[in-house]
Formats: structure tokens, sequence, C-alpha cells
């Protein structure tokens, strides 16, 4: 069966690919820049990768007309607090116009559950997108879930966040709002499982897991599964701004992010049938049981996908314009070292950031990432997902993975913090073995300049003292 997959590169779309290749079928794969379809070489060969942005004008050139089955994974709820719904609803306009010129029997869309007449900014544009969808020359298919749990997802890098790191909190009523979480595996399995299925065409399910949980019972569970103590205290007023700031303070997300899940949380969410579960004969697992099979997946270092590499979890929505670093109008700083081991040394690039931290000045990063937080920039929260994997778009603490090339000795790096200015940082090395460290920062205006210039004490220490540890441990 013939497969196109948009969102591949994304957290659900991350997950389907290799469950649909094990299927057998034949898959291709939508993203902006194939650059970020982070694939192994086996994979790569099995897959064709479609370079399309939905949200622009439409170009059949290139784009496959003979599949079966197309899967609409597109969402952009972290891009915007003001416009994402008209953002989505043009997506989706777009989509059909490329669905029109192919032979494509069914979409599988992965919507939101809706059992309220008022909706929250975010459900009513998933239900617009769905209604849009609907008028697409295909037979349509739409899966409406809840809370996603698995090593990785938003909601339970959130939960996780606020349960490892505060043993008190003082929470909004909105903790008391009942939702139907469901398992990542399970989302999989259903998405799957409507493939070319008629009794499935043209029409709407929910799927959920098991239970009906408060959020104040997940991050109770989850404190159980952790065996960590929590207390938990709700007060009756805390204002959405309020609430935003409090999961942007103490969490991973974004502050947009935080402001469309606030929004979204006031609002229950729980599934209103199972039929689906009866006509695919699949029996979800429990929300404590996701969450031990999540930690399965940190603990071996298995993490497919994490919502944080998201390109719309950080500063800019497309860096294709940042790959090539510039040569006129910037200042940098260059560093280089001789090297005997090159494989222990390129193997200590490949972990910088996350746990690992930044070789020199540790606490000096943490200062500039609380810093960086402090005025809506993403601070070090993020981390990394993978110990010592990199690929092309993953997030690294406040930088963005723009290049990696193991073959050719080099990673390169986009700042996306707050700053007068556009910072890269650079590794490679040489024929001659000889580590190159280049940071480049191009200043706007007055303001970029004094900022740089304000930093060069502690770039001297801090650059200096990277390029010896990375070279030396």
């Amino acid at each position: 069966m013939k497969i196109l997959l948009t969102g591949a590169n994304g957290y659900i779309g991350m997950r389907l690919l290799p469950a649909l290749l094990e299927e057998g079928h034949e898959l291709y794969c939508c993203v902006r820049d194939k650059n970020r379809l982070p694939l192994d070489p086996e994979t790569s060969k099995r897959v064709k990768v479609v370079e399309v942005d939905f949200l622009n004008d439409v170009d059949m050139e290139g784009f496959p007309t003979d599949i079966d089955v197309a899967y609409y994974l597109i969402h952009s709820m972290s891009v915007s607090t003001k416009d994402f719904d008209e953002l989505e609803a043009k997506s989706a306009e777009n989509f059909n116009t490329y669905m029109s010129n192919t032979s494509v029997q069914q979409v599988v869309y992965l919507s939101g559950i809706v059992n309220e007449e008022s909706l929250s900014k975010h459900l009513a544009s998933r239900k617009k997108v769905e209604e849009i969808l609907y008028e697409g020359d295909f037979k349509l298919t739409v899966l409406r879930a809840g809370i996603v749990v698995g090593s990785g997802s938003s909601s339970f890098e959130i939960i996780r966040d606020l349960c490892e790191k505060l043993p008190l909190m003082i929470a909004p009523k909105w903790l008391k709002t009942r939702i139907q979480p469901i398992a990542i595996r399970d989302v999989i399995s259903f998405l799957s499982g409507v493939l070319l299925k008629k009794e499935c065409y043209n029409d709407s399910f929910d799927i959920g897991g098991p239970d009906i949980l408060t959020y104040k019972q997940m991050l109770q569970q989850y404190a159980k599964v952790r065996k960590l103590r929590l207390w938990i205290i709700s007060v009756p007023v805390m204002s959405p701004r309020l609430s935003s700031y409090w999961l942007y303070f103490v969490t991973s997300t974004t502050y947009k992010l935080a402001v469309n899940l606030v929004d979204s949380m006031r609002h229950e969410v729980v599934a209103s049938d199972n039929r689906l579960q009866e006509i695919l004969d699949i029996q979800p697992i429990t929300y404590m049981e996701a969450i031990e099979k999540a930690f399965i997946k940190i603990e071996q270092n298995l993490v497919i996908s994490s919502w944080k590499d998201s390109l719309v979890a950080g500063r800019f929505s497309n860096l294709k314009g940042y790959i090539q670093v510039p040569k006129y109008g910037c200042l940098k700083d260059k560093k280089k070292k001789k090297i005997e081991e090159t494989d222990r040394v390129l193997n200590n690039v490949w972990a910088i950031g996350g746990s690992r931290g930044w070789y020199y000045g540790n606490w000096l990063w943490k200062i500039r990432g609380f810093l960086d937080q402090m005025v809506g920039g993403v601070g070090l929260r993020r981390g990394r997902t993978h110990a010592n994997k990199i690929n092309a778009g993953d997030a690294l603490d406040f930088w963005r993975v723009i290049y990696a090339d193991r073959e050719e000795r080099r990673l390169l790096l986009f700042a996306e913090m707050k700053l007068p200015g556009e910072a890269w940082l650079e590794f490679c090395i040489d024929e001659e073995n000889v580590l190159h460290q280049t940071a480049t920062f191009r200043p706007k205006g007055l303001w970029g300049r004094l900022y740089w210039y304000a930093m060069l004490p502690f770039h001297y220490f801090i650059f200096e003292g990277m390029i010896n540890n990375i070279a030396k441990r």
C-alpha cells in the first residue's frame, strides 16, 4: 500500500513511520526540510522524502500522485498564541487541493476530543480542520485523542517536570478538570488499524485509555509510579496568564505553548464512545502502565521522538536560511587545537549539552539560560533527546542543530536564545586532525555590538576552556 505521511518528522509521525514500514507499506514522507528527517541509512532506503510546506501555494511538481492513503498529522499550536488557527485552516485547505490531484482513497486525521459546546481555541481549531478535511475528495477517518502519554510527548514531559521539580505545588483550579489520557503505543495502533477499513470511512472516533482522571490525579499517579512525595494545594483563583507563566518557568514548554495548553486545560476531554476499540479489537493500557513503559524507553535511551525537537518548540519555524554561516558583518571567536584521538574527541562533541554540559563553566551557562528564560527565551530546560546522538533539527539546550555529520566531522548549532543578533557555534575536525571551534555572531545594530563586547571576557574563558576539555576528556 502506498501511504503519504505528513508531519513525518513530528512526534507522532516519527512513531508511526516505523510501524507502517514494519507492516510492509511504501511510504512518502512529507517534511518542510528533508534534512530534518533523522532516519538511519537502512530506513532511508525504504522511504521517499517529499519537501512540501502546506502553508505555501500548491505546487504539484515532485509531489506523488499514486497514493492510497494519506495521514494528516500537521499541527501549529506552538507557533503562535493568536493566529495558529488560521495557519491550521490554510494548511488543511492546501492539503485538500494536493489530494484532489492524487488517487488517494482515504485520509486519516489525528484530532482532539471535542465534547463541549464552548471549546478552547486549540480544540476549536482542530474541529475546524476536521470540517475542512471532510470537504475533500476522499474518504476521511478522524481519530480524536486527548492527552497522549509517552516518552518525549509534551504532556508527559510537562507532568514529569512538575512532579520531579516540585514536591509541593500551589496549583490552579483547572487541576480538577477531567481528561482521558492514552498511551502513544495505543495511538499508533489505532492510526495503523484504520487503514482502508470501510467501516471507518467518513466517520469520527474518540480514542482514549481506560482511565478517566483529573489533572491532579494524573500528577499523583505519576508520583506514585516514580515513588515521589507530592503535595498539591489547589487555589480557587489563578488567572490564565499566571497559570501560563507557572507552566513556562517550571517546565520545558515554551510560553506560547503554555498559553494554549492552559486554555485547553480548562475544558473536559473525555471520550464519548469506544466504538473503534470494538471495531479494531484494541485494549488500551492504563495511564500508570503508560508511564512505566515511557521510563523503560528513557532508561534504555530509546526515545524515538520528542516534542522539544519540533521547530515550533523553539524560536524559529524554519532554519534553512541559517545553514550557511555568514562571513561578512560578523564578529567571531575562533579556537583550534591539535588532537590525537579523533574518534574520542568527536564523541565528546556529539555528547555536548544536556546532562553532559558544555565542558567548561557550566554554572555560567546555567546563569545565561536563566536570564534567557526570564526574558521569554527557551533557556536550558529542553536539554537533549539522546545522550550521544544528534540529528539536524534537534533541540540542544538553547541551541538548534543545523547540521550534524560524523563522516564530515562537523557539527553546526544555531542559537534560539533571545539575542540582539544571530549566533552560530561550529565544531569541525580537519584532515590534519585539528579541532576547530568557531563562535559567530551577526549583531543587530549598536546593541548587538555592545552585547558582544560586553561578553568578550566571559567568551575568552568559556570558549578556551571548552575546546581544551573537549580535546582532552
